[in-house]
């Protein structure tokens, strides 16, 4: 069977991350605007392949002064990296889920990762007639790794921010026409 295309539902889908904060607790965040192409082989999924990509300016973490810092020269300096991207190198079976191995860019620096991914869903009709299916994914990165290094010693020792991301990705997907 050929390859199907279809495009990331972005007002479904979202992509989020948690990271510890002084220590004590996970801040939770996401980003607003993304946008990807799947070209999904159902009959042998490691024949399938993905790109996306995520508008860095739209981190929101419930905190306009955090968001705003974020966007800076400090974190991921969106005027000079406006994007985040991935693009996947390898499909793998892991039972019953896949292991998608790829390339993600964030801040200029290029590292590959590997998602756990639950899915694919069932292909759905949407009540307007569009075709839809859905997967979740999960990896985690160290923030230093793609040059994302601001911190800030706290008083009582240890620092303002954790190196471990953990990333969560819901995704629906609408098939292209």
């Amino acid at each position: 069977m050929a390859q199907t295309t279809f495009t990331i539902d972005s007002a479904h889908s979202s992509a989020n991350f948690t990271i510890k904060h002084m220590m004590i607790a996970k801040v939770h965040g996401g980003f607003e605007k993304l946008s990807g192409t799947l070209l999904l082989d159902t009959a042998d999924l490691t024949k399938s392949s993905i790109e996306a990509v995520i508008e860095a300016a739209s981190i929101n973490t419930r905190e306009v002064q955090r968001d705003t810092h974020l966007k800076s020269a400090d974190f991921f300096d969106v005027e000079k990296y406006p994007t985040l991207n991935f693009k996947s190198t390898k499909i793998e079976k892991d039972g019953e889920d896949l292991k998608v191995t790829g390339d993600l860019t964030i801040h200029g620096v290029t590292k590959e990762v590997v998602l756990a991914v639950e899915g694919p869903s069932a292909e759905m009709k949407d009540p307007y007639g569009n075709i839809k299916i859905g997967f979740s994914a999960t990896t985690k990165i160290k923030r230093k790794d793609f040059g994302l290094s601001w911190n800030a010693a706290l008083e009582a020792g240890g620092v303002l921010v954790g190196d471990d991301v953990a990333i969560l990705l819901d995704l629906q997907f609408a098939k292209k026409v």
